[in-house]
C-alpha cells in the first residue's frame, strides 16, 4: 500500500517540526513544547514510517539519536491505616506545605526527597523474618491479599536478614522496557494493550493465577517502615538505610534537603531528562519530613499525613489533530464549541473531544479545523487544548467563525451573542436537544431524582411524543411504556414507581429542576428558605430578590425575568398540578451555623448534592468555590482545583467521615 499525497506531506512536516524543536531543546535550552508533546510528535512520525517504510529518510528524527478490591481476592484488614499523599503542583504549593509544617510542629523541617514511582502501593507483613502477607492498600483500612503474586517477583526478599517482625510499605512496578515487551506480545496475541506501567503492574498483581505475575517483569521498591520489633530509626534517611540493611530493595536516588532550594533543584533534576534514563515511570517527587518525632507531631488529615506531600510533575501533554468543530447546546440555550479530535491516549484515557469554551478562546489561540494541537489532561480534569503547532497547519485552513444559525436552536435557528459575555446562545429556545437537556436535568439527582429517567429514556419518550414538558412525566402510563422498545414489565413498573415518589418534593429541588439561569443548588436553597412558597416567589420583584444575602442583582433579575415570562408561568402551573411541594426551613441553629463549606471530589457514600444538603440542614452555607471565607473543604477522590486552592489558602481539608462527625457535634 502506497502513502497518499497527504500522508507524504504529513511525514515531511513532522520531520521538519521535530528537528526544529529538538534543536531548540538540546542546543538552545528552550522548551516551546513539553517533552511529552515532542514525544507524541515523534510517535506519530514513527507510526507513519512503520506503515510506509519508503518515506524513511537517513536524517529522519526516528533514525538520528538526539541528546478497587476484586471480590475474588481475600480481604486483609491493615494493622496500620494506610494513607495517600496530598499533591502539590507548583513551588507555591510546596512553600505553603513547608510553612504549615513549621507552624504545626513549632520548628523548621528538613526533608528526605524520594522518587514517586508510578506503580501499585503494597503493604508487606513479615513474621520472624519471613513474608507472611502482602496486601494492596485498598480503601486504607481493608486491602486485597496478593501474597501469592508477590512471591513470584524475582529478587524480592521472602526472608529477611534478621528474624524480626515488621510491617513495611512499597511500590510494585513494571519496568518501561517490560511494558513495551508485554504490549508487543499482547498485540501479537490480539489482546488490548496496557495504557501505562502502573495499570500493567496493578493488573498483574491483582490476579488469581500467580503464573500471570510470574511471567511479567515486576519489581518492588520499599520506602516506609510502619512497625518493627526492633527500635524504630529516628529519621527517614536512617529508616531507608535500616530497610536496606534488612535486605529490602530501596530506591538509591533519595536525597536529604535542608532547604526548599534543594527541594526544587531535586524536583527539576528528575522532572527533566534524568527521569527518562530510568527504566521505571515516575510521576513526581515525595517530600517527607526527616525527623520521626516531628512527623508524629504533625499527624494526619482525613486522607494524608501532614509530614509528607507528593510534588507532581507537569500534566501529561500530547499532540493530535483537530478534525472538526461542532456546537453543543446547554439547558439555558448557551452554545459551546466542541473540538472533535483524532483519538489519542492522554493521562491513561483515550480522548476524542475537548471543550473550546467560547468564541474568544478560539480566536485567542487561533484554533482552526485541521490544526495539530497540544492537548493536556491533568488527572480526571476535562481535557483542554493548550496550544496550536502552526508549523503543521494545513494549507488553506481558515479561521473558524461562529455560525449565525444552528439546528440545535428553536424557531429559525438564530444565534445571538450574550450581552457583555463571550457566550452565544439560541435566540429562540425550544429545540429538541435543548428541551431534552432540560428534561434530563429536571429528572436528575440534583432536582426531582426520578430513578430510571436518564438520558436515553428521556430522548426515547420525546421521540414518541410522550414527553415534551415537565408535567408530561407524571402522565405516563404502563401501557404507553410497554409499547416502547426496551421496556418490559419490571422496567416500566420501576419507572412509574420512581415518578410517583417524585411527586412529593421540596421547593428548592423544584427550583433547581426548572433550569432558571444562574440558579444552582445554593441559590435555590436561599430562595426556598426565604419565600417558603412558589406563589410568594413568583410575586417578588428583582429588587426584593437582589436584597437576599447570597443572591444579588444579577441573579435577582434573572429569577424575576424567568417568572415574568408567561410561557414559564404556564408550564409551571401545569407542573404544580402533579406535585406536593414541601417547604424548606432554614435551621435556627446547627453545628455548622455561620460556616461556609465546599464539597469537592467523589465522596465514598454521599453524592455532592446530598452532602451540600446536609451542610445547609446543619445551618451552614454550601459554596461552589473556595475563598478565604471557607471554613473547611470536604474532599473525596479526584478533588481537582478546589482542593488545590484550599491548600494554597491553608483552608482545613476533611474526609467524608470527619465531615459526618462534625454534623453530630
Amino acid at each position: 500500500m502506497k502513502a497518499s499525497k497527504a500522508e507524504r506531506a504529513r511525514v515531511r512536516e513532522l520531520q521538519e517540526t521535530i528537528r526544529k524543536y529538538r534543536m531548540l531543546q538540546h542546543v538552545g535550552d528552550e522548551t516551546p513544547i513539553s517533552p511529552d508533546a515532542l514525544d507524541s510528535l515523534k510517535y506519530e512520525l514513527a507510526e507513519l514510517e512503520e506503515k510506509y517504510p519508503e518515506l524513511i529518510t537517513p536524517d529522519s528524527p526516528t533514525q538520528v539519536v538526539a541528546g478497587a478490591p476484586l471480590p475474588e481476592l481475600k480481604k486483609v484488614r491493615h494493622e496500620v491505616a494506610q494513607w495517600s499523599f496530598n499533591d502539590a503542583f507548583t513551588e507555591a504549593d510546596i512553600r505553603v506545605f513547608d510553612e504549615r509544617a513549621k507552624k504545626l510542629s513549632g520548628k523548621p523541617a528538613s526533608y528526605d526527597l524520594e522518587l514517586k514511582i508510578d506503580g501499585l502501593k503494597t503493604i508487606f507483613t513479615y513474621k520472624k523474618g519471613e513474608l507472611a502477607v502482602a496486601a494492596t492498600r485498598g480503601d486504607g483500612i481493608v486491602g486485597e491479599d496478593v501474597t501469592h503474586n508477590i512471591r513470584t517477583i524475582r529478587g524480592f526478599p521472602l526472608k529477611l536478614k534478621r528474624p524480626i517482625d515488621c510491617l513495611v510499605e512499597g511500590e510494585v512496578y513494571l519496568t518501561r522496557s517490560g511494558l513495551r515487551a508485554l504490549n508487543a506480545k499482547r498485540r501479537k496475541e490480539e489482546e488490548p494493550e496496557f495504557a501505562n506501567p502502573r495499570n500493567a503492574a496493578a493488573g498483574s498483581i491483582r490476579q488469581l493465577d500467580p503464573k500471570i505475575a510470574a511471567e511479567r517483569p515486576l519489581a518492588v521498591f520499599i520506602y516506609d517502615l510502619d512497625t518493627t520489633s526492633e527500635k524504630l530509626p529516628p529519621t527517614q534517611s536512617e529508616e531507608l538505610e535500616y530497610l536496606n540493611g534488612l535486605g529490602f530493595p530501596v530506591n538509591p536516588h533519595h536525597q536529604h534537603a535542608e532547604s526548599l532550594a534543594e527541594v526544587f533543584d531535586y524536583w527539576k533534576h528528575w522532572q527533566g531528562k534524568a527521569r527518562e534514563e530510568l527504566d521505571y515511570q515516575l510521576d513526581g517527587v515525595v517530600l517527607k519530613v526527616e525527623d520521626r518525632a516531628q512527623q508524629e507531631a504533625l499527624g494526619y488529615t482525613g486522607k494524608a499525613p501532614r509530614s509528607a506531600i507528593a510534588y507532581k510533575f507537569p500534566p501529561e501533554q500530547v499532540e493530535t489533530v483537530l478534525e472538526d468543530i461542532t456546537l453543543q447546546v446547554g439547558r439555558t440555550g448557551v452554545l459551546t464549541p466542541v473540538a472533535h479530535l483524532r483519538a489519542v491516549a492522554v493521562a491513561g484515557t483515550t480522548v476524542a473531544r475537548a471543550t473550546l469554551h467560547n468564541e474568544d478562546f478560539i480566536k485567542e489561540k487561533d484554533i482552526r479545523v485541521g490544526d495539530t494541537v497540544i492537548l493536556q489532561k491533568a488527572g480526571d480534569v476535562i481535557p483542554e487544548i493548550v496550544s496550536v503547532l502552526k508549523e503543521l497547519r494545513p494549507r488553506g485552513a481558515k479561521p473558524w467563525k461562529f455560525p449565525k444559525h444552528s439546528p440545535l436552536c428553536g424557531g429559525d435557528g438564530a444565534i445571538e451573542r450574550v450581552p457583555g459575555e463571550a457566550a452565544r446562545r439560541c435566540k429562540v429556545p425550544g429545540s429538541f436537544e435543548q428541551q431534552a437537556r432540560k428534561l434530563i436535568h429536571f429528572a436528575g439527582k440534583s432536582a426531582l431524582d426520578i430513578d430510571g429517567m436518564g438520558r436515553e429514556t428521556v430522548r426515547l419518550l420525546m421521540e414518541h411524543d410522550l414527553v415534551s414538558e415537565y408535567h408530561d412525566m407524571f402522565d405516563l402510563t404502563k401501557d404507553e411504556l410497554l409499547a416502547l422498545e426496551g421496556f418490559e414489565e419490571l422496567k416500566a413498573s420501576n419507572l412509574l414507581t420512581a415518578v410517583e415518589k417524585a411527586r412529593r418534593v421540596s421547593l428548592d429541588r423544584v427550583l433547581i429542576g426548572l433550569s432558571i439561569p444562574h440558579v444552582g443548588d445554593e441559590t435555590a436553597y436561599l430562595l426556598a428558605t426565604h419565600f417558603q412558597t412558589l406563589q410568594q416567589l413568583q410575586g417578588a420583584s428583582a429588587e426584593a430578590l437582589s436584597k437576599i444575602d447570597g443572591v444579588g442583582p444579577i441573579i435577582g433579575e434573572s429569577v424575576a425575568k424567568w417568572f415574568r415570562d408567561s410561557e414559564n408561568r404556564a408550564a409551571l402551573a401545569r407542573l404544580l398540578k402533579h406535585l406536593k411541594v414541601q417547604k424548606v426551613s432554614a435551621p435556627t441553629k446547627g453545628p455548622l451555623t455561620g460556616l461556609t463549606v465546599v464539597i469537592t471530589g467523589t465522596l465514598p457514600t454521599l453524592s455532592r448534592e446530598e452532602a451540600e444538603a446536609r451542610v445547609r440542614k446543619a445551618g451552614g452555607k454550601a459554596a461552589s468555590s473556595v475563598s478565604k471565607k471557607t471554613a473547611f473543604v470536604v474532599a473525596g477522590e479526584n478533588p481537582g482545583s478546589k482542593f488545590d486552592k484550599a491548600k494554597q489558602l491553608g483552608i482545613p481539608i476533611v474526609s467524608e467521615s470527619d465531615f459526618l462527625k462534625r454534623l453530630k457535634v
